[in-house]
């Protein structure tokens, strides 16, 4: 929700306040101190113009034991460094598919790269 948010450059209190909530409860949302309802989700998604699923991308699965497995490589599921959220901001604002699947590719032959090498 956060990275949303953020990305759409929406503050806390201006969400909150279409959400009919306190910014308060924005934060514990965004924090995962409060769990977020169906119905809350649905209003999230269209205040934030983005599917409900948008919010579960990289989630972690739940397996048959029940227990949470963890999503390593979900960007959502962990908080960003500074940088994160500023390429996330400036990767949004490219309009063109075109450029926007070449800066991906770029950033994946980077990560691969960076792995290969052991460096992090």
């Amino acid at each position: 929700m956060r990275l949303r948010r953020t990305a759409l450059g929406v503050t806390q209190e201006r969400l909150a306040q279409a959400l009919g909530v306190t910014f308060q409860q924005v934060q514990k949302y965004e924090k995962g101190a409060n769990r977020i309802g169906a119905g809350r989700l649905q209003e999230i998604a269209r205040v934030l113009d983005a599917p409900p699923s948008f919010f579960y991308e990289g989630a972690p699965e739940i397996v048959s034991t029940g227990v949470r497995e963890p999503a390593h490589t979900s960007a959502t599921s962990v908080m960003l460094p500074a940088e994160g959220l500023q390429l996330i901001k400036a990767f949004m604002t490219i309009r063109d598919d075109r450029l926007r699947s070449s800066v991906l590719d770029l950033v994946r032959a980077l990560a691969r790269q960076s792995e290969s090498s052991g460096s992090g």
